[in-house]
């Protein structure tokens, strides 16, 4: 696939950076070596073109989402842009928080492209994966218009909806009811307790509608089990008609069929090879987490994770872990180490993730407690000292007009509310924007919580003579003090590319937007083969 256009050829990085060759990255990949690929222009850019294990992790963000995502600081660590000079600059803010191996990709985007595929769209590794396990495994599956047909002609039939519940609840097809793909294998039964009911899995595209199926067939339920082609893409493409708002969701425990389900997860985890870890190999594992990245996820659902969870442990609900991992995993080559306290979730998520390359393993209560009710945060460093440099609320409310805002959140906040008059500016593009925004007086940054706004502080008066305020505590802060929001005007300083639009998410997607997405998936699985690094093995 051929890059997208870029701003210019990618400059040499300056003296004392390291750089790593296309060919060395895709060594390491092949050889599933430790490696986190990050992209450090904005998401919209990164879905149009962006190498295979390659993690969006946009400049303004890094401070916000590094430390998740890349938890051990002598990981090996690569960033690129495509010749915007993005890269250069996000190397000492990353060494700035203690990493110690850190390059820049020789030649960026577009001396990669010239070494190995480049892909476009979003969590481009699990999609491929779904598209692969449906070649090998034959997945059986009924287009929208079979689907609907069965739906209104058979009475014993269930429709489980396998993406999270808040997809679900924005539409789902006719007799649907919220499963989301990790729970599938543990309540499957439950509600198809006969042989004899017919299931249909969808999602909002293709990959959880496959995973979930297929997860459903390797757990071992006898039913005749199908995945909606296409999802409700397919459905809304056929002109079938969506259902809104419906809440329909099943969170009991499983009773009389969680015999059944965990001897089968346990029949094909043991298949596939994953290891149930005890006490010492789990404590071991941690002892080494300095030397070998180590990610610890809870798989079940959100409301299991708040109610309890094992210390050092985030939340990940298996389906999604699957469909997106690189939203919580961005070293490739790691350990993963999965919790439930039932031993089916955790079994089948991580059968999966080892067929994805993943070094993953699965540990249950008898060797950490559920204990922790505390709201896990996303790792940051400390906030940078701004001394004089801080606005209060009261200060910008008593003469907003006396400044002008500047907005740093991600556009989606921005568009649905921000302060009263303030800009929309992405803190990557300081050079050239900030020049933009009008008046000459002093400059107020704000963002969600005021974090981003702090860290990027610096790189605001390195753009500008004005003087650079931040609000403290952000928009939050604000609203807090109560104060209201503006929804009607926008002030769009920047290009608002900074977050892609999925296709398969919400109700107001364009037709041609949606068939283009289906017509891209069904081309991964040649792409996938003429890149040659995935290492995935579909049992």
């Amino acid at each position: 696939m051929t890059p997208s256009p870029t701003s210019g050829p990618t400059a040499p990085p300056p003296d004392g950076v390291s750089i790593i060759t296309p060919t060395e990255l895709r060594r390491r990949w092949r050889a599933g070596e430790e490696v986190a690929l990050f992209d450090v222009r904005e998401e919209g850019p990164y879905s149009l073109s962006h190498p295979f294990f390659a993690v969006s992790l946009p400049l303004s963000q890094i401070e916000l989402r590094i430390l998740d995502l890349a938890p051990r600081l002598t990981a090996p660590i690569v960033v690129y842009d495509d010749g915007e000079g993005y890269a250069v600059r996000a190397v000492p803010r990353i060494r700035a928080l203690g990493y110690t191996d850190v390059s820049v990709l020789e030649g960026g985007l577009s001396g990669y492209a010239r070494q190995g595929e480049v892909f476009r769209d979003v969590n481009v590794p699990s999609k491929s994966f779904g598209e692969l396990v449906e070649a090998i495994r034959h997945t059986p599956s009924l287009s929208a218009d079979e689907a609907k047909a069965l739906i209104e002609r058979e009475s014993n039939l269930v429709v489980l909806d396998a993406r999270r519940f808040e997809e679900y609840r924005t539409m789902s097809i006719p007799r649907g009811v919220s499963v989301p793909g990790g729970e599938l294998a543990f309540r499957a039964r439950e509600l198809a307790p006969s042989p004899d009911t017919t299931i249909i899995v969808n999602c909002a595209g293709r990959t959880r509608s496959i995973i979930g199926t297929q997860s459903l067939i390797n757990a071992g339920l006898p039913n005749k089990i199908y995945a909606l082609r296409n999802g409700t893409i397919g459905w809304t493409l056929a002109g079938h008609q969506v259902e809104r708002g419906k809440t329909a969701r099943f969170l009991d425990r499983p009773q009389t069929s969680h015999t059944a389900a965990l001897d089968d997860a346990k029949a094909w985890a043991g298949r596939v090879g994953v290891t149930l870890l005890d006490a010492a190999t789990f404590a071991r594992y941690q002892a080494e987490a300095g030397a070998r990245t180590l990610y610890c996820l809870d798989v079940r659902t959100p409301e299991e994770y708040l109610a309890g969870h094992p210390a050092g442990f985030a939340s990940a609900p298996g389906g999604q872990l699957v469909q997106a991992t690189d939203e919580w995993v961005g070293v490739r080559g790691a350990r993963l180490v999965l919790f439930d306290d039932d031993g089916v979730r955790a079994r089948m998520t991580a059968s999966w993730l080892k067929q994805m390359g993943w070094d993953a393993s699965v540990v249950g209560p008898d060797v950490v407690t559920p204990t922790q009710t505390a709201v896990v945060v996303p790792r940051r460093p400390p906030l940078p000292d701004l001394g004089a440099a801080t606005i209060s609320v009261t200060e910008l409310a008593a003469d907003p007009a006396a400044r002008t805002i500047v907005d740093l959140s991600r556009s989606p906040g921005y568009k649905a509310g921000h302060i009263p008059g303030a800009h929309f500016l992405l803190a990557s593009r300081f050079a050239d924007d900030l020049a933009r925004l009008p008046g000459s007086g002093a400059v107020v940054l704000t963002s969600d919580d005021g974090a981003e706004a702090a860290f990027a502080l610096a790189d605001a008066r390195a753009a500008t003579r004005r003087e650079i305020r931040v609000l403290s505590g952000g928009t939050r802060a604000w609203m807090a003090a109560g104060h209201a929001l503006e929804t009607e005007r926008h002030a769009w300083i920047s290009l608002a590319d900074d977050v892609y639009k999925r296709p398969y998410e919400g109700t107001d997607n364009a037709a041609t937007a949606m068939q283009a997405y289906i017509d891209w998936e069904l081309q991964l699985v040649a792409q996938l083969a003429n890149d040659s690094v995935s290492n995935f093995h579909v049992v």
